[in-house]
């Protein structure tokens, strides 16, 4: 399989060093500075192409991708308030695309478990519930992508959360001992949810790859459950996977549910 790919930074390099490895071939590889090889013949011929890049950039590769007829499989987030016009613009060109919030696949067993929880929880209306994320400090979005994903598990499934929000993301300085929440003066007081609201807190902190914990609290006991990324190999191994999963000429829109079913 030929693979391009789009974003050539940490992630695309294990990405690449995993897809060599499986016996693809990656025909080009575009980061910032070689925005014109989106018009090579290599990109144009390439089976699939993976793209992790920012938000801000994210949407206009995807729409180079559909121009020139390369499925795509994206593993950048922060765009999704825009998957409406996405997928619209995925019908029309009769183009492919995947995308997925986090490619890991315990990740994606993870968020299986909370809709599963969730449903048995509605009979136990002691227990209140509120999720944490923790990524590293390079990490443009908040909430994660991965905690979004997770808190629409709950909130689609516990009947007394209507949804989500996050009250605090929190930057752990590596040199410092205090808390400073975003855009805020240390000492800030974090913003108050409803009791309808599922609480999401955010923390960046050094290179973690990734930490969600969801936590179901009552006056009697607790429960915890979290899901720790040892390593960015878990998301590359996944894209390739997914890029695998496409490569067979594979029309429209798909996400992790949809591969894992197979």
């Amino acid at each position: 399989m030929k693979i391009a790919l789009i974003g050539y930074g940490k992630m695309g390099h294990i990405i690449e060093e995993i897809a060599l490895s499986r016996g693809h071939q990656v025909v080009c590889a575009i980061d910032i500075n070689n925005q014109q090889d989106f018009e090579s013949e290599a990109f144009r011929t390439a089976d699939v192409a993976i793209e992790f890049t920012t938000p801000k950039t994210c949407l206009g590769n995807v729409a180079k991708c559909l121009a020139a007829n390369v499925p795509v499989v994206v593993g950048s987030t922060g765009w999704y308030d825009q998957l409406p016009q996405v997928k619209a613009d995925v019908e029309k060109a009769n183009g492919s695309l995947f995308w997925a919030s986090n490619f890991s696949i315990g990740v994606n067993v993870f968020v299986a478990m909370q809709k599963y929880i969730a449903r048995i929880m509605n009979s136990y209306p002691q227990y209140d519930v509120k999720l944490e994320e923790t990524h590293h400090i390079h990490k443009l979005d908040s909430p994660s992508g991965t905690a979004i994903t997770i808190a629409d598990a709950i909130t689609d499934n516990l009947e007394r959360k209507q949804t989500w929000k996050e009250t605090a993301c929190i930057w752990q300085h590596e040199d410092e001992s205090v808390d400073v929440p975003r855009n805020a003066e240390v000492g800030t007081k974090f913003s108050a949810h409803n009791a309808d609201e599922l609480e999401v807190i955010a923390y960046r902190r050094g290179e973690v790859p990734g930490i969600h914990t969801v936590t179901y609290d009552s006056e009697v006991d607790t429960i915890t459950m979290s899901h720790s990324a040892k390593s960015r190999r878990g998301f590359a191994l996944g894209a390739v996977v997914a890029a695998e999963w496409m490569a067979d000429g594979k029309k429209g829109v798909y996400t992790m549910t949809d591969l894992m079913k197979f």
